[in-house]
């Protein structure tokens, strides 16, 4: 059985979060630490610890994290000028809780992608 996360804890309702969609499926909630005007974080219902941990089972709810992403850039008014969807994996990747989560940032320049000390 997957071990008990703060998402696990906010798609429960055992932790309050400003929650922007919820179905059988994924969670979208807005991050508590911002890092663009838009930031929100979406999140499979299903605990699955990291990206290396999908499994084929899980391809509906991988799909939905997408399909929710673009329906939340609509409502956000970000659609139009763009965005950027992060998905972190493990200590290297800097992911932070170990629960797989999307990140929707938005509206405002982004700059260039990440890898700018790439060796």
């Amino acid at each position: 059985m997957a071990v008990e996360t703060l998402f696990s804890k906010i798609i429960q309702g055992e932790i309050p979060a400003d929650i922007v969609f919820q179905d059988d499926l994924v969670t979208a909630f807005r991050d508590i630490n911002p890092a663009a005007p838009t930031h929100i974080l979406i999140v499979p219902n299903k605990i699955i610890p990291t990206a290396a941990d999908v499994l084929p089972e899980d391809e509906q709810a991988m799909g939905r994290l997408f399909t929710v992403a673009r329906k939340l850039a609509e409502q956000e008014g970000i659609d139009q000028s763009g965005y950027r969807l992060v998905v972190n994996c493990k200590e290297d990747g800097r992911q932070e809780v170990m629960h797989l989560h999307m990140h929707l940032y938005g509206g405002r320049d982004l700059g260039s992608p990440l890898l700018r000390n790439a060796k």
